[in-house]
């Protein structure tokens, strides 16, 4: 399939108009009828039904919509991953959730540059769903996830175990609750707090760590928090661990497809696996800076 009909078929669907479309891609309104005209040929469905309004899709139409984007994107790999630059032998695409590009992520990425100079990168955070299904259509070569979903072809492996310690503002205070912030750390962290603090009612519920991080340090008060983040700000002063509450387990995984290039994804799999355990220092030493 040509990539410009998938293309031209997006644009339709995004301005809501054949005219409209033509203008966005910069070709004219006979060259859009036709692309399409070729697109339906091909998939043996009529994808648009043309009203005065403009175009809207039909159930044919809203199937392909699902389908369409990941092609393009996938095109658009298969282009990056060709024009490999100049003096590397391979691209590598890897990809984390928002909360571990620091300092894991960033830690990975230095040692690539140090360890593997001739692997060009390209570095993408996104949630983790979106992650999952990058990885399983090869947009994605290697993602560092909290918990991936389990989708046929794609290997997925532990890098380690994750502490989630309940810290504060104040040093050597009982907890009560006050000014505590419910950072969202998924299903399992759920269960556990609610089986943990059953009467507990939080102000403030926050789904991104360093956001909810950020805000405890500027306002005052305790939360959740990733014990490898929280360290710089114990060693400061401007955090403490709360005494005698529970900790929670929160493992970190390394996703990455089953018929990825060995030659390349294993080298930054050893990586990613040392810089994880310590081997290497990286993330120690980001851990505590």
């Amino acid at each position: 399939m040509d990539i410009e009909l998938a293309r031209t078929f997006l644009e339709i669907v995004s301005t809501g108009s054949f005219v409209k479309a033509s203008e966005k891609l910069h070709v004219g309104q006979t060259t859009v009828s036709a692309r399409i005209r070729n697109l339906e040929q091909q998939l043996g469905r009529q994808l648009f039904i043309r009203h005065k309004g403009g175009a809207s899709l039909t159930p044919a139409g809203e199937q392909f919509l699902r389908h369409a984007p990941m092609f393009v994107q996938l095109w658009q790999r298969t282009l990056h991953q060709v024009a490999v630059p100049p003096g590397r032998r391979a691209v590598l695409t890897v990809g984390s959730e928002v909360s571990l590009w620091q300092p894991l992520l960033l830690d990975w990425v230095l040692w690539m540059r140090r360890s593997l100079p001739d692997i060009s990168l390209r570095v993408h955070v996104d949630v983790p769903k979106d992650l999952t299904e990058q990885v399983a259509s090869g947009l994605v070569d290697v993602a560092i996830m909290y918990a991936p979903q389990h989708l046929p072809g794609l290997k997925i492996d532990l890098l380690l175990e994750e502490k989630l310690v309940l810290v504060s503002t104040e040093p050597g205070t009982a907890f009560d609750g006050k000014g505590y912030v419910y950072m969202d750390w998924g299903a399992d962290f759920e269960l556990n707090h609610g089986m943990n603090f059953p009467d507990l009612a939080p102000d403030v519920f926050i789904d991104l760590g360093p956001l909810a991080l950020n805000y405890v340090l500027s306002a005052g008060g305790s939360g959740y928090f990733r014990m490898s983040v929280v360290q710089p700000h114990l060693d400061s002063g401007d955090l403490h661990v709360v005494a005698d509450m529970p900790q929670f387990s929160y493992p970190i995984y390394a996703v990455h497809h089953a018929t990825a290039d060995e030659s390349v994804v294993g080298p930054a799999l050893a990586g990613l696996h040392a810089v994880a355990t310590h081997k290497d220092g990286g993330f120690l030493r980001s851990a505590k800076a």
